[in-house]
């Protein structure tokens, strides 16, 4: 069983930049890709970024794709989602997902991922 705390999320306006970060409640460097998507209120849930276990290829979102990076702390695990040139629509719950490798069919699918964060809110203002 894996325990995922998420933090960061606040209250920011158009523009600003914000770090999300997601600590697990044990290694997962070399057998778990860890995942973020996000809710937005009457959306379904979106793909936001991945980074992979054993290598730590990343991928994104369209919508995110430039402004968002995703790394891992290799000395704890924990994984950062740095966000930049905020956007209103980027406003949601944003969710920290860890997946036991390998994938059965796309990192985007929500549905592969074994363990789930609580979530944390993110607020772009105009």
């Amino acid at each position: 069983q894996v325990q995922l705390l998420e933090s960061g999320g606040r209250l920011v306006q158009a523009g600003d930049s914000l770090r999300l970060s997601c600590a697990p409640s044990i290694l997962t460097s070399r057998t778990y890709s860890m995942g973020w998507f996000r809710r937005a209120p009457g959306k379904e849930r979106e793909f936001v970024a991945v980074i992979l276990g054993y290598g730590g290829r990343t991928a994104y979102g369209g919508s995110v794709q430039g402004r968002f990076t995703i790394a891992r702390d290799n000395a704890n695990d924990t994984v950062y989602l740095q966000m930049n040139s905020l956007k209103p629509e980027d406003t949601a719950v944003y969710y920290c997902a860890a997946k036991r490798l390998p994938f059965r069919r796309d990192y985007s699918d929500p549905d592969e991922y074994d363990y789930w964060g609580q979530g944390t809110q993110v607020t772009v203002s105009f």
